[in-house]
């Protein structure tokens, strides 16, 4: 009985997983094909040739081993593996990562590699192109290449994985199809203020609103500092003690007049340069820590 429901959860777990695959593999999109390549991408042998790419529209890793890549047209009747493209399994790299592409070369030379497939596409005619799942039977994908491409010009989705189909600006490799060659702010700014009036105002007025803003703090600061010196002063002369209104507040003038006369009270301790202050010394003549009854140097008695 054991060894029954072992088998069963080991026989779910392969369902869930071929399931889980077969999900994935569904979101792999035919997604950039180029016909003529006559100064374009070359292969890993140095060769032009037309190129398919498949674009990963999921956010999980796609591992395309056993699926089918045909030219041929099956609508109506039962697809025939032998003569589409199988991708061979076993070769880490059919994994694609998470909206990644990976590409394959429509050279009719399968013998040299995985990404290379046993037909190739004519720019005279349209070209048919369908992806299959592993099974051999459920189309993935597919789309029609319209005949008289242009040397060197794709045709493909103008969004990765969705949007519509349509001639390229840019052709795109195994990269997105959109992609930012330009700062978008530089040239806003170049259409719609080119004497750079605009962004000096806008600069002008952030460094005073800055300022303001600074000024609004410190502001704030130098109150909350006012109020904690009236309540000083109020502490240390008592709470019956009334005190003046600008407490606190007190003018320059008052601090000058009472630095004056500190200065003129003080001249005899200072040196003939006015800045230095001298500390004087007071000196004793006599001090009970030196005095002799202080000390143990006396004779013992002797009895």
């Amino acid at each position: 009985m054991t060894n029954k429901k072992i088998g069963v959860l080991l026989l779910l777990m392969a369902l869930f997983s071929f399931g889980a695959q077969a999900q994935l593999t569904t979101s792999v999109k035919i997604n950039e094909v180029l016909v003529v390549n006559e100064d374009n991408f070359v292969d890993d042998y140095g060769k032009r040739h037309p190129w398919i790419e498949l674009f990963n529209n999921s956010a999980g890793t796609v591992d395309l081993r056993g699926c089918y890549l045909t030219d041929i047209d099956w609508k109506g009747k039962k697809p025939d593996v032998k003569k589409m493209y199988m991708i061979p399994k076993g070769d880490v790299l059919t994994k694609i990562p998470p909206r990644q592409h990976t590409l394959f070369w429509a050279d009719n030379e399968p013998t040299r590699g995985t990404f290379h497939v046993n037909f190739t596409l004519s720019p005279d005619k349209d070209n048919y192109i369908a992806l299959y799942d592993a099974d051999g039977t459920t189309l993935i994908d597919e789309i029609v290449i319209p005949a008289g491409q242009r040397a060197d010009v794709s045709y493909g989705l103008d969004v990765d994985g969705s949007g519509k189909w349509g001639t390229l600006s840019k052709v795109t490799p195994s990269t997105n199809n959109v992609t930012l060659d330009s700062n978008e702010k530089i040239e806003n700014f170049q259409r719609n203020d080119s004497w750079g009036i605009g962004m000096t105002v806008t600069a002008m007025a952030v460094v005073f609103l800055g300022l303001l803003i600074l000024f609004l703090v410190f502001k704030q600061i130098g109150n909350i500092a006012i109020n904690a010196s009236k309540r000083n002063a109020q502490k240390a002369a008592g709470e019956g003690t009334t005190l003046a209104a600008n407490a606190g507040q007190e003018s320059g003038e008052i601090f000058a007049a009472i630095a004056t006369a500190l200065y003129e009270m003080s001249d005899d301790n200072h040196d003939i340069e006015n800045t230095v202050l001298t500390i004087r010394k007071v000196q004793r003549s006599y001090s009970p820590w030196s005095s002799k009854i202080y000390t143990l140097r006396q004779s013992p008695n002797k009895k």
